[in-house]
Formats: structure tokens, C-alpha cells, sequence
């Protein structure tokens, strides 16, 4: 086994993984201890000593693992994550780039691509963007109907909340997500107009507890499916493994060993 191959399989120990992730959750407390001022007047200079050296530890990790994988090492999806986040970093934060120094914290995102099941998680979200696209295209289109048929019944008495198509849907977007809005918006209207419940109960029903619910399903379906990969696949590595002793003892017995 060369140097390499065994610097990669040091760096994959749960050991270094965990190292990593404490250090991960270390400098993020760092970073929100910059945000209060009386700390960084009595301990601003340690604080800023302890982020660079935090960020000197991704910088090393990150070269270990450049070194140890070569170009393979960005044949992984969750190793150009790691790698731009730290580029971020290391920006240096002057000429109109101040704006980077707020963007450090992107550091804590790191803990996704150590832990396996943060990576499970994300992994199952984004396999399930396919199916999310249909029930937002149907989201939309629900919303495009509401928004139009508010604004032409609603809109002349209350133009604050149904006056165009943009605050039509901002209202009814309020409404989806239950917050204020039956004191804040239903029963206003309903003063007015009486039988307005039987255009914000239906789509209350179809859009907070419909699609709402696919989205949750979807995301749901794609984790387990990711779960189900991940340990089919964790089953054929042991497997293999188990083969390839097997052989190695089978080879030995023959040659009489």
C-alpha cells in the first residue's frame, strides 16, 4: 500500500471525521461570538486567532485529501462542496469582497458533507427535485388562478391586500402558510363579502394541506429510497471484501501455505 492509500484511508477513520466535525461546530460558535461586540472587545484578538486557526485545519484537511485522491478527489460532488466553501474563506475580504467575511458561516455547511446522515438528507431532497418541479408547476398554477380571481372580487374594496396581481398572491401566499390569516385576513373580507369563505377554505384545503403534503411525501420517498442505496451498497462492499478473503485463504491453502 503506498503513502497515499494510506493517507486516504486515515483521513476516511471516523476519527478524523469526528475531529472535523468538532472543529466544524468549534468555529462556528466562534464565528457568532464576532457578532457580539463586548466580546470582541475583551477577547477579540484571541477570537480572530482561533477562526484563522480552525480555517488552517479545513486548509490542511483539504490538501491531505487533494494529495492523497488526485483528481478524483472532484469526481465527488460533496468533496467540491468542501473545497469551495474553504476557497470562500480564504478570499480575502478587502476591495468590495467585505462582503465575503459575512458569508464564513457557509463554513458550518461543512458538517453536511461529514456526517452521512446530514448527506442523507440532502441527498434524498435533491433526488427528489424532479417530482417537486411537477407540484410546484401545480402550485404555481393554482396560485396564478387564486391570485386573478381575488384581485377582480376582492380587490376593489381591499387594494392593500387583493389591489394588483403581485399583492394578490403575497396575501394568498400568507394565507397558505396559516399565519394571521383569519383575524388578519378572512374576516375582514368576510365582512364585506359574506360567502368569501368559500373561496379561501377550498384553497386553503388544496394548497396547505394538498400540496403542501406532496412536497413533504416526495422528500420523504426520495430518503428512504437514498437509505435503501446506501446500504445495498454498504452490503455488496462487505460482501466483497468477504470474497476477496475468501480467495486470498483459498490461494494460501493451495500453494500450502
Amino acid at each position: 500500500m503506498t503513502f497515499r492509500e494510506r493517507l486516504s484511508d486515515q483521513l476516511d477513520r471516523p476519527i478524523v471525521r469526528n475531529t472535523i466535525m468538532g472543529v466544524i461546530l468549534f468555529n462556528a460558535a466562534i464565528l457568532g461570538l464576532e457578532t457580539s461586540d463586548t466580546v470582541m472587545a475583551t477577547a477579540g484578538p484571541l477570537i480572530i486567532f482561533l477562526d484563522m486557526l480552525c480555517l488552517a485545519v479545513f486548509v490542511v484537511e483539504l490538501a491531505a485529501k487533494l494529495y492523497a485522491r488526485g483528481w478524483s478527489f472532484f469526481r465527488s460532488g460533496w468533496s467540491i462542496f468542501d473545497f469551495v466553501i474553504v476557497a470562500i474563506a480564504l478570499v480575502p475580504a478587502a476591495q468590495g469582497l467585505s462582503v465575503l467575511r459575512a458569508l464564513r458561516i457557509l463554513r458550518l455547511l461543512r458538517v453536511i458533507s461529514v456526517a452521512p446522515t446530514l448527506r442523507r438528507v440532502v441527498e434524498g431532497f435533491v433526488t427528489a427535485l424532479p417530482g417537486m418541479a411537477s407540484v410546484f408547476l401545480l402550485t404555481g398554477v393554482i396560485f396564478y388562478i387564486a391570485s386573478v380571481m381575488a384581485t377582480k372580487l376582492f380587490g376593489p374594496t381591499f387594494p392593500d391586500w387583493f389591489g394588483t396581481l403581485g399583492l394578490s398572491a403575497y396575501s394568498l401566499f400568507q394565507i397558505m402558510t396559516l399565519e394571521s390569516w383569519s383575524m388578519g385576513i378572512v374576516r375582514p373580507v368576510m365582512e364585506v363579502y359574506p360567502y368569501a369563505w368559500a373561496f379561501f377554505v377550498p384553497f386553503i384545503l388544496m394548497t396547505t394541506f394538498v400540496v403542501v403534503n406532496l412536497v413533504v411525501g416526495l422528500i420523504v420517498n426520495s430518503m428512504q429510497d437514498a437509505h435503501a442505496e446506501e446500504s445495498n451498497a454498504a452490503t455488496d462492499d462487505y460482501r466483497e471484501t468477504v470474497l476477496r478473503r475468501l480467495e486470498s485463504i483459498e490461494a494460501k491453502l493451495t500453494r500450502g501455505d
